[in-house]
């Protein structure tokens, strides 16, 4: 962006001596005598003495020394921005895993705050099926085509599909009741108007939370029986066998012909952002905004 003659003129400068900033420069010392000569030609100042002595700089050289110097940083410093700039542009977007179990409703509430803590960011939506395989697959290898998935989780999940979480908040545990049950008209459901009936509940070992209501249940005189995960297969069982099923807060449409029903306890499930154990820069600086929004 600016003459290249300046840093010969710097170096000249500094060194008092045009062999010296020959050396410096890797050039000859006629090319930098050359160069010399041309800038103050073409400044129509003098901007060394040339003595027997050595070089000392004119006072108008002095001058210029410290605006040159200014010059060049300034210019360093203009492309380095327009750079950062232009990265951020040409960036990957964070892919975001969606699908009808692990919808992206999160960034609704959330993306114009995210956006005033890095306006570069951009994002892309990755459907993809849930099925057990899929489900652990895409755990297992964030990253690689997706970055992030929003889910239900504790510990032990995560070091089964090694991935990590950034923690949004706890959703509760409900009621999915298919519409033609009778428990479908309560306005609550309490553990002793589940006695002597079947509770549809994810399989033992999922998720430790669930596994302490599935004390509570079965201490209750509840029949528990388990399906595989949280999928529309396991809803379309739930009104299939017109039996309620163990749901999660934000999943109320996922089955038209079940009604969400809240229950008399304070069971929750901690959901978060689910991303990989190396994470991307763009990744991070999406987790570090979500964090700093949720100390808001």
């Amino acid at each position: 962006m600016y003459n290249p003659q300046l840093t010969t003129f710097i170096s000249v400068a500094e060194n008092d001596s045009f062999t010296k900033a020959a050396d410096a420069l890797f050039i000859t010392p006629t090319a930098v005598m050359k160069q010399i000569n041309t800038l103050e030609e073409r400044l129509g100042i003098t901007l060394f003495d040339r003595t027997n002595h050595g070089l000392q700089l004119t006072e108008a050289g002095k001058s210029f020394l410290q605006d040159a110097k200014y010059i060049i940083d300034y210019s360093d410093r203009a492309i380095e921005k327009a750079r950062e700039i232009d990265n951020k542009d040409k960036q990957q977007s964070i892919r975001i895993g969606t699908s009808i179990m692990t919808p992206a409703k999160f960034l609704l509430d959330v993306w114009a705050e995210i956006q005033k803590f890095n306006p570069y960011l951009k994002i892309e939506l990755i459907p993809f099926e849930n099925t057990p395989i899929n489900s652990v697959e895409i755990l297992k290898n964030l990253g690689k085509h997706i970055d992030i998935v929003a889910g239900l989780y504790d510990d032990n999940f995560l070091k089964e599909r090694g991935c990590q979480a950034a923690h949004l908040y706890d959703k509760q545990l409900l009621f999915a009741i298919p519409v033609t049950n009778p428990l479908c008209s309560k306005r609550k459901i309490e553990l002793a108007d589940l006695k002597g009936q079947k509770v549809l509940l994810i399989r033992k070992n999922w998720n430790e939370y669930i596994d302490e209501l599935r004390e509570d249940l079965t201490a209750s005189g509840v029949t528990v029986e388990e399906f595989e995960m949280f999928n529309l297969n396991a809803y379309n069982r739930a009104v299939q066998e017109n039996v309620p099923i163990i749901t999660v807060e934000g999943w109320e449409d996922v089955h038209p012909l079940l009604k969400i029903v809240p229950a008399d306890w304070e069971y929750r499930i901690p959901f978060g952002i689910l991303y990989s154990p190396t994470p991307s820069k763009q990744v991070k600086d999406f987790i570090g905004a979500m964090k700093k929004i949720s100390l808001q």
